[in-house]
């Protein structure tokens, strides 16, 4: 291995196979040598799909449960990167590097109406008017996705504690795309001790995994170019 092992968090409606395989992560990074971790979060993928809010108590544990002893680099996109930011908050010295994307102002304001919109989505009942709602709704129509788990872990989540934010004294790159609802996320770098901001031109919330520089520039940051 030429650096730390690196793990893969996706987004909501997502999975570790669906957000970073079928675009390439694995690939890349294992060609840079490194090992990778795809951590399929609570409710998705893989992992157990609670069908009521209690059952998320342990939501981050499960993540950490995937990670090694030693300090590892990792990748968040959404509510994987809130969730990184939430357990390096905590346990900072279990990270290398971070890279986030696809947060910014969405932590700082909580939008209701946003958050009813997602959750009538991922139940089946999208506006379609809106596309955004169409999209998350076609998410969760693959067949690895639960429905009614992913309603019951929505249920669960409180408001983000950016309080937070400065006890994440890790190298950390932003990253959001200009057409993305979290855009901008200033605020955001401007809580973390040790940030930089790279912003994707004409990328919307659900191309930035894709994004080839979104790609490219996390795997500068963490010194993990192919090879």
């Amino acid at each position: 291995m030429s650096g730390p092992a690196v793990a893969l968090l996706h987004g909501l409606a997502g999975s570790a196979r669906r957000t970073w395989g079928d675009n390439a992560w694995f690939d890349l990074l294992a060609d840079a040598g490194r090992e990778v971790i795809g951590v399929d979060l609570m409710g998705h993928g893989t992992a157990p799909k609670p069908h009521h809010p209690e059952g998320y108590a342990e939501f981050e544990q499960h993540v950490i449960d995937h990670f090694p002893e030693e300090a590892i680099d990792a990748v968040g996109f959404s509510l994987g990167a809130y969730t990184l930011l939430s357990i390096a908050s905590q346990t900072p010295e279990r990270f290398h590097k971070l890279v986030v994307s696809g947060v910014g102002k969405n932590l700082f304001e909580r939008d209701e109406d946003h958050s009813r919109m997602i959750l009538h989505a991922v139940t089946g009942e999208p506006d379609p008017e809106n596309p955004e709602a169409l999209h998350f709704s076609t998410l969760a129509d693959d067949p690895e996705a639960d429905r009614e788990a992913l309603a019951a872990l929505l249920a669960s989540r409180t408001a983000f504690d950016t309080s937070c934010l400065g006890s994440v004294n890790v190298p950390t790159l932003v990253v959001v795309g200009d057409k993305d609802f979290a855009h901008p996320a200033d605020q955001l770098v401007d809580a973390l001790p040790d940030a930089r901001l790279v912003v994707l031109k004409g990328v919307d919330h659900f191309a930035t995994p894709k994004s080839f520089d979104f790609i490219d520039a996390a795997l500068d940051f963490l010194d993990a170019q192919p090879f």
